[in-house]
């Protein structure tokens, strides 16, 4: 229990020290604010120790943990504690006034406590140091509820997905154990928030199975501070978006991460690109995943020898995963159709009717096309409304997006489709470039050329858009259903 947990700036927490602050919150939650098991709590704050323990100190006192996204505004918070209706807030100081806003109209919300800084005579930390440093844990059952997490809202309009106990501890024993296959000596860090269950699998719940440590930096990341501190603190397993490996990559292969073992990618698919732009930056295969918040973590993926170019990987162990058609038929090999996924975890949507749509006969559908091959790999197409249906081709944005990552001109991409009255649609590509290359006519064509040249020609964007910036959540995931809006 001497083992360090959580690793931040001139602070290390080890197991048994963290076990006594959470014991501390949750008797705070309990004895002082007079809680029930049962009742939901807000949590708004960046990733840092103070989070997690206040993650780990709610769901021990048996209430329900309700993560928010830090760069929430007080009308996104409203709808949070609309939908939610917590009966606390805990809250980074930071981020104070933002939820003061939300929760002035709204009495639901009884107590609002800060934390972080711990110095504050009003703040979690002073509450929780009169506190004795033991609590039993609430004797929760499987089913009940331990956290409602909001989706990404890639979309359109963000869902509450309910997950019990079991859901957690299931989601420990499947792809961590069989895939990751991290150690006690393992440093663990990253940017997906502990509000997404990418963010609190991998930088909370995971690392604490297996042993491991977290770092949490006391400063944002950028894509060369991330690579810098990495490298500083011995990180050894990394969880990002592909978006931010490929900003890393620069830095990764000029100042060296010696520490690093595993990388994870997940949040949005993977373009092959990017996976090779990494490989050669720092000599590591990514480690792929698909998941969801629907089924709380990844569930396809593969690792070390068992990659295998072009594929996310094979279904986890303890899920069973198949391509179906619209009837829910499994359609043959090789052929694109959607994926269903069933398993120990699975979707409740919490009052919203597109739960009859996410299960269907106990399969969980998340919205995306796949083909499987032969050998049981999963090959990611696109998002279900997603497809491009051009001149009767089917066509994947993340395809096209891939080839266009190809070229040295462009930075970032998001490929879509346009309605169009002789083809049904066109491909369309937004196009982020890097610095030094000009926004014209001949970039448009020399990429089209490009995208010709390197996959099938059909799939060629037939109209380029240059733009400065893509819409992307905060997890980092491209808002494509923003750029349709946009054609």
């Amino acid at each position: 229990m001497e083992r360090p947990l959580f690793r931040c700036a001139g602070r290390t927490l080890s197991y048994a020290e963290a076990e006594r602050e959470v014991d501390r919150i949750a008797n705070v939650l309990i004895h002082e604010l007079k809680l029930e098991p049962g009742n939901r709590v807000l949590l708004r704050g960046g990733n840092s120790a103070g989070m997690a323990l206040a993650w780990l100190a709610v769901v021990k006192a048996g209430l329900i943990a309700v993560a928010t996204m830090p760069l929430f505004r007080a009308k996104e918070l409203g709808v949070v504690i609309d939908k939610a209706q917590p009966a606390a807030a805990l809250c980074e100081a930071k981020l104070l006034p933002e939820l003061q806003a939300a929760a002035a109209t709204r009495p639901c919300v009884q107590y609002v406590l800060a934390f972080n800084p711990p110095e504050a005579p009003d703040s979690l930390e002073a509450c929780a140091r009169t506190q004795p440093d033991h609590f039993t844990a609430c004797p929760t059952a499987a089913d009940d509820i331990a956290l409602l997490a909001f989706t990404s809202g890639t979309t359109g309009e963000p869902k509450v997905v309910v997950h019990s106990h079991r859901d957690v501890l299931a989601a420990c024993q499947a792809w961590p154990r069989h895939v990751l296959r991290a150690t006690l000596d393992d440093v663990v860090a990253g940017s997906p928030p502990l509000a997404f269950t990418f963010g609190l699998g991998g930088l909370l719940l995971f690392p604490m199975a297996a042993g491991a440590s977290v770092y949490f930096p006391d400063v944002p990341y950028t894509p060369e501070v991330m690579v810098r501190l990495m490298r500083e603190h011995g990180v050894s397993i990394c969880y990002t978006s592909p978006t931010f490996y490929r900003q890393m990559a620069p830095f990764a292969k000029a100042i060296g991460i010696p520490s690093l073992r595993i990388c994870v990618s997940a949040g949005e698919a993977l373009p092959d690109a990017t996976r090779q732009l990494w490989k050669q930056a720092t000599g590591i295969e990514m480690l792929d995943g698909i998941g969801s918040t629907e089924m709380f973590h990844i569930f396809i993926s593969s690792a070390g020898a068992e990659v295998r170019a072009g594929a996310i990987g094979k279904v986890v162990p303890g899920y069973q995963a198949r391509v179906v058609d619209d009837d829910g038929h499994e359609v043959p090999r090789g052929q694109i159709g959607k994926l269903a996924v069933i398993g120990p975890t699975g979707c409740r949507y919490m009052g919203d009717e597109r739960q009859a749509r996410y299960v269907r006969d106990g399969w969980n559908h998340p919205g995306d096309a796949f083909v499987q091959d032969e050998d049981g790999y999963f090959h990611y197409q696109a998002r279900d409304d997603d497809m491009i249906i051009t001149s009767g081709y089917n066509v994947g944005g993340p395809d096209v997006e891939d080839a266009l990552l190809t070229h040295p001109a462009v930075a970032e991409c998001g490929v879509v489709g346009k309605p169009d009255e002789a083809r049904g649609m066109i491909i369309k590509a937004f196009v982020v470039l890097k610095a030094g290359h000009t926004a014209d006519a001949a970039m448009v064509k020399t990429l089209q050329d490009h995208v010709k040249a390197s996959i099938a020609p059909y799939k060629y964007p037939r109209e380029v858009e240059f733009v400065t910036a893509l819409p992307r959540t905060e997890t980092g995931k491209l808002q494509r259903f923003k750029l349709r809006q946009q054609t």
